[in-house]
């Protein structure tokens, strides 16, 4: 089985995703001009294609998808915002992806 792919199609799905609400937010909350606000937009609608790539159906790809969301979004936030993960975010991160690995890896009979 090809792990690479869906994982990588996961995270694209993920910067589109919270880079474009990101964006939006900036437009919207930090007084940025409206390109910010378009291109986040435009981002947005990305996650909406790149989502459609993955092999699964509808629902378990946006089941995997949520616990890829929280964990991009700690990321995110640590990364742009200043935000300080601490230990309980972290173990949730790490419950999320295994999650993820079930769900997505975890041979079925």
């Amino acid at each position: 089985m090809n792990y690479f792919q869906p994982l990588a199609l996961f995270f694209l799905a993920g910067l589109c995703e919270i880079g474009g609400g990101y964006l939006v937010w900036r437009w919207l909350k930090a007084d940025q001009p409206v390109w910010t606000g378009l291109l986040g937009v435009l981002l947005l609608a990305a996650y909406g294609w790149v989502a459609t790539l993955q092999a699964t159906s509808f629902g378990k790809t946006y089941a995997v998808y949520g616990g890829v969301f929280i964990v991009m979004s700690i990321a995110w936030a640590w990364y742009f915002d200043g935000f300080r993960p601490d230990r309980f975010d972290v173990i949730g991160g790490v419950v999320c992806f295994v999650g993820i690995g079930i769900i997505l890896f975890w041979p079925r009979a």
